[in-house]
């Protein structure tokens, strides 16, 4: 007898529990979803692949639900997701892309109009940046992540990401004011 009176009372326990994860998902998902896209569009430069990633990373998001004990830190433990997936995608692949692909490719995003052309500019020279550069330039710009929150992200020294940030923004202005030279020349 308590043995069904028991398990009569667990299941409605159960059954607000998964409620409770289902709307506590769909908020995560409602409040940082383009967030999340956006920053895995910055990592790959094309819209299907960013889609797949970030689908990919709220997947995993749901299975590990759980375990993400502060809803404040929900943005950086999606992002953190969301660059071990798109590792993932590279130890699955192997890629051999020629020069002239890679121009191609970079080419696809070029427009006539001038703040697409700027924003064309700085996405080409982001993306040549060396990946430790770039990635802690992107989670401050794109994710909005202060030089400790990208510390723990990256597993990295504080004074490391500050110096790489310092760095890559060096090499942006330098790229800039060799475009700007160039620009007076042939002005």
């Amino acid at each position: 007898m308590f043995d069904s009176l028991r398990k009569k009372n667990s299941e409605p326990t159960v059954l607000s529990d998964m409620l409770s994860k289902q709307r506590r998902y769909d908020s995560l998902v409602r409040a940082l979803h383009t967030d999340i896209y956006r920053y895995a569009y910055w990592l790959c430069g094309e819209k299907q692949v960013a889609e797949d990633i970030t689908q990919e990373t709220f997947l995993r998001a749901w299975r590990a639900l759980d375990s993400l004990k502060d809803d404040k830190a929900a943005k950086a433990w999606l992002i953190t997701i969301l660059r071990r997936e798109n590792a993932r995608r590279f130890e699955r692949k192997q890629f051999d892309y020629s020069d002239v692909e890679q121009e191609h490719l970079e080419d696809v995003f070029s427009s006539t109009n001038e703040d697409q052309t700027e924003q064309y500019w700085l996405r080409k020279q982001i993306a040549k940046l060396d990946v430790e550069y770039r990635e802690p330039l992107l989670l401050q710009l794109i994710g909005g992540f202060s030089g400790d929150e990208i510390a723990n992200m990256l597993e990295l020294n504080r004074n490391t990401v500050m110096t790489r940030l310092f760095r890559a923004r060096n090499q942006l202005k330098e790229a800039l004011e060799t475009t700007e030279a160039k620009g007076a020349v042939h002005g």
